[in-house]
């Protein structure tokens, strides 16, 4: 079965406090539905063509279904609250290739 992954890449972070209670309530979450941080806050980046070094992070779940599921949970919707008004990011949900 193959694995499933978040994706995100954050442009601009213009509120760190209300992002570091997204944090800590998105990584409970993530953890809780068996997800993995691969990369994540100090990771180093080299952003290429219209690419974004601002903060990039990519979590694995064992399944794309799982992935979905986390994504969908109450646990990670209560996170999501707390991203403050007009935060931007770019987060995708992929499935592996194998």
């Amino acid at each position: 079965m193959a694995k499933g992954y978040w994706v995100s890449v954050y442009p601009t972070i213009t509120d760190p406090e209300r992002l570091a209670a997204y944090n800590e309530l998105a990584g409970l979450a993530v953890k809780a539905a068996g997800g993995r941080v691969l990369a994540s806050i100090g990771s180093r980046v080299v952003a290429h063509e219209a690419g974004t070094a601002e903060r990039v992070v990519l979590i694995e779940f064992d399944s794309f279904e799982q992935a979905v599921a986390a994504y969908e949970s109450a646990a990670y919707q209560k996170a999501l609250a707390e991203l403050p008004d007009g935060f931007e990011r770019d987060f995708r949900i992929i499935e592996g290739l194998d």
